[in-house]
């Protein structure tokens, strides 16, 4: 427990959503690209050693990594691709595995082969893909031999990372690719990510809203520079906002577009004041105690996590609506925070797909991780407020910030 509020400068690691995008699209570009400033981390680890078991040659000793692409001439590996746990692994890599001359294999382990790919499967079946799968889920067998183009519909209900994977490997289709959606996507701001890396690769890609056209252009090499990861930095931006503290953000620019950032106008409703700068945001925690809210969180909801907790410090009842694909996450998020919000003195419910949150007085207590790195780092804060708060399985926060106790101890 932090005996006042917190004061600091963080700087957290770069996005793994821009890291993973990045080395796919420099894997299929023809040439050496160099990606500035990536995520080390569990999952950016599966992408490389994925994208290698397919031919790619990628050297991570130094920053920045260098890739080199083979223009989409992929190879099909030995044995299976291992996604490890990561659902951007999965997914991006079976529409990658398309281009490999013959069929490939991607598996995982623990909950990913819990977790829904059968809309990208039924997506590349309507392209003339042979698929072979269990009921939808992993274990995978893409046949290869590249993919043709055309007109495709792809359901992104359960997630916009289906999309993401078509879109991706869509520019190195014989002809141009439609992809339209035919229902609203969750998560959406992630396909502007997703475009955004693409174009800094080349691509061409029209946005008409509910459908995309990506032109049969391939990509070409490039500098990436990734953003440090607005993911990770919305757990130091809560530590100064339950404390009524201030914490600097370095490495996001004012122009970033990652989805997390959508938890800043949840913060500044709670009380917060946030400034934005070039390549820094500035949080100030009220001195008065937070406002309880009612928010739809959508299009953020790795960042709804943290907001939960947070609300266990506001002056009301809280409602943070519209996060059901939060049970189809590394673990099933959406219980987790009922059960674990409770578990440490606050009152939760879960309303649909709306999550009700209620301050009370909270205990010392071991929470439950469910090894899901988002719920140990989120609940981690609330022992800056909270003697006694044990975690269990910290490690899990290997998977995308492995320093992050390091940097909550300096906090």
């Amino acid at each position: 427990m932090r005996a006042g509020p917190v004061s600091a400068v963080v700087r957290p690691p770069g996005s793994k959503s821009l890291t993973n995008r990045a080395l796919v699209t420099a894997s299929l570009a023809r040439g050496v690209s160099r990606i500035h400033d990536p995520l080390e981390a569990d999952d950016t680890q599966a992408m490389r050693q994925g994208l290698r078991s397919l031919g790619v040659s990628i050297d991570d000793n130094d920053n920045p990594w260098l890739v080199l692409g083979g223009g989409g001439q992929l190879l099909a590996p030995v044995g299976e691709v291992d996604a490890g746990e990561a659902g951007t692994v999965a997914r991006f890599l079976t529409a990658v595995a398309v281009l490999a001359p013959r069929a490939v294999t991607i598996d995982g382990r623990g909950r990913l082969r819990l977790r829904p790919m059968e809309e990208l499967v039924v997506a590349l079946e309507s392209m003339g893909v042979k698929v072979t799968h269990q009921s939808g889920h992993l274990p995978i067998t893409v046949g290869g031999g590249g993919l043709k183009g055309g007109r495709v519909e792809v359901d992104p209900s359960r997630s916009s990372q289906f999309v993401s994977a078509l879109l991706l490997v869509a520019p190195m289709a014989a002809t141009d690719t439609e992809v339209v959606m035919t229902a609203p996507p969750v998560s959406r701001p992630y396909l502007i990510s997703t475009l955004e890396v693409m174009t800094a690769f080349g691509a061409e890609v029209e946005d008409a809203g509910d459908s995309f056209r990506v032109a049969a252009t391939g990509y070409r090499s490039a500098h990436f520079e990734v953003e440090a990861d607005a993911s990770a930095a919305v757990y130091p931006l809560v530590a100064a906002a339950i404390t009524g503290g201030i914490v600097a953000i370095d490495g996001i620019p004012e122009t970033s577009t990652q989805p997390d950032l959508a938890l800043l106008p949840v913060l500044k409703a709670m009380g917060c004041t946030v400034t934005r700068h070039p390549h820094r945001i500035v949080l100030s925690g009220p001195e008065e105690g937070l406002k309880a809210i009612d928010v739809d969180m959508n299009g953020a909801p790795d960042a709804a996590v943290v907001a939960a907790v947070a609300c266990l410090f506001a002056d009301g009842e809280s409602r943070i609506r519209n996060i059901g694909n939060l049970r189809l996450k590394e673990s099933d998020r959406l219980t987790a925070l009922e059960v674990e919000l409770t578990r440490v003195g606050g009152k939760a419910r879960v309303e649909g797909d709306d999550l009700v949150i209620q301050p009370g007085s909270l205990v010392p207590t071991l929470v439950k991780t469910y090894r899901d790195h988002r719920i140990a780092m989120a609940f981690a804060l609330v022992g800056l407020r909270q003697s006694g708060i044990v975690i269990d399985g910290p490690d899990c926060v290997a998977k995308t910030w492995p320093t992050y106790f390091d940097v909550l101890a300096r906090l």
